[in-house]
């Protein structure tokens, strides 16, 4: 019996011991298998996938709060350099954000396809289900349920989730302020980590359910947005390069050679973090710059700095309403570009930063996250893309922050 018990607890240990990435591409292959085998019946796979993200739209908030807080409680800049350090930030992220949102009005990728509406809109007027009244009752918001009193069943979801993860913690001591941050920024980044497992069988249903009922033309559209990204993102590049050419004494050229190791670490890695040590080292031994110049671009920039996150998510909002025939007005999309830059400070140090942020964008100019599932096939790949310019972001802070003149010659002229 103890034989029986363990091997599924084994089987589910080595699946999640297998990289994200693989897992998404085992998901994306067996939902395509699946969608060819159910056709039409594979509509009810969709639940699976609005219940993954449902929660994900519920924790974006509060960790986007405690992240936010953390990073400025925790970050040690003060005076002339905060604001030229949050100038430069702020600029190369409305930059990013615009060139996203001109290439996605002027290349159209979501009119390359049209979606069905989604099954909780299709069998809004048919009575109740119960089904979508499970799906209803997951929480939107970790703070919903506890003013419903008529959701119950999102209430007991939420004292489990929180139960669960304080299990761990629950002898620490908290003597500060600070204490109580970092304790509930680790227990909502333990509760990420467990709806991230969930993902790739979020895609899988989400691509059964599309093949099933829509066949390959929505993936045609995808093609043309991962092109759209990739073209964002060059000239995302060439902004930062040309910002390098004027504002140090940096060559761009040399910039890309003495960074090679961290951009490629960052795109392997998948992680701005992860990548921060070598981004310093490469900084401060191969390009030269100043120390404290690496430092306030490759530890406080990589926690502020996050140019292709807020790229990406202006082009998928952008792509999504053009997907499901939604006009987004001008206002609508500087809502975007606000929503993106509050959005992505601070979310660095998250896992998957950008699936979680999204839903907060999403939700601001009223486009149904349910179809962020669609953009988890791809994700994998952008993400590494995007991770690599948040990175190549902040080098172009360190560079600039050098200024126009060799630490070199400052020794000399002293």
């Amino acid at each position: 019996m103890s034989e029986v018990t363990a091997r599924p607890a084994g089987v589910l240990q080595r699946w999640n011991a297998i990289p994200l990435y693989l897992r998404i591409l085992i998901a994306l292959f067996a939902g395509v298998l699946a969608g060819l085998a159910l056709g039409e019946h594979a509509v009810v796979l969709e639940v699976p996938s609005s219940v993954i993200l449902q929660l994900l739209g519920a924790l974006a908030p509060p960790l986007i709060l405690i992240a936010v807080t953390h990073v400025l409680m925790t970050t040690d800049i003060t005076g002339k350099t905060a604001l030229r350090i949050g100038g430069i930030l702020v600029l190369n992220t409305m930059v990013a954000i615009m060139i996203g949102l001109t290439i996605a009005n002027v290349m159209k990728p979501g009119t390359w396809a049209e979606l069905t509406p989604s099954v909780e809109e299709t069998h809004e007027s048919e009575g109740p289900n119960p089904i979508a009244l499970l799906v209803k009752n997951v929480p939107k918001s970790i703070l919903g349920p506890l003013g419903d009193k008529t959701n119950i069943i999102g209430v007991i979801i939420i004292a489990v989730a929180f139960g669960i993860a304080l299990r761990s913690v629950k002898e620490r001591q908290l003597s500060t302020v600070q204490d109580f941050v970092e304790l509930a920024y680790d227990m909502l980044l333990k509760l990420l980590h467990w709806i991230i497992h969930l993902v790739p069988f979020g895609v899988f249903a989400i691509v059964a359910k599309v093949i099933g009922t829509e066949g390959f033309a929505p993936f045609k559209a995808m093609g043309a947005f991962i092109l759209c990204v990739l073209i964002a993102l060059l000239l995302q590049t060439v902004w930062y390069l040309v910002r390098i050419r004027l504002f140090s004494w940096v060559r761009p050229l040399d910039v890309l050679r003495g960074m090679r190791d961290a951009l490629v670490m960052a795109f392997s890695t998948d992680s701005s973090t992860a990548t921060m040590p070598v981004t310093y080292a490469c900084l401060k031994e191969n390009v030269g710059v100043r120390e404290e110049s690496a430092s306030m671009g490759a530890l406080v920039g990589a926690n502020f700095n996050n140019d292709g996150t807020a790229l990406y998510e202006a082009m998928a909002v952008l792509f999504v309403a053009q997907l499901t025939g939604l006009e987004l007005t001008i206002t609508q999309q500087l809502i975007v570009v606000f929503t993106s830059i509050i959005a992505s400070v601070g979310a660095a140090g998250i896992p998957e930063a950008g699936l979680v942020t999204m839903t907060l964008v999403f939700t601001a100019v009223g486009v149904d996250i349910s179809y962020i599932a669609l953009l988890l096939t791809v994700d994998w790949f952008l993400d590494r893309c995007r991770t690599t310019i948040n990175v190549l972001g902040d080098v172009n802070v360190s560079c600039i922050l050098d200024g126009r003149t060799k630490p070199d010659a400052v020794a000399v002229t002293t």
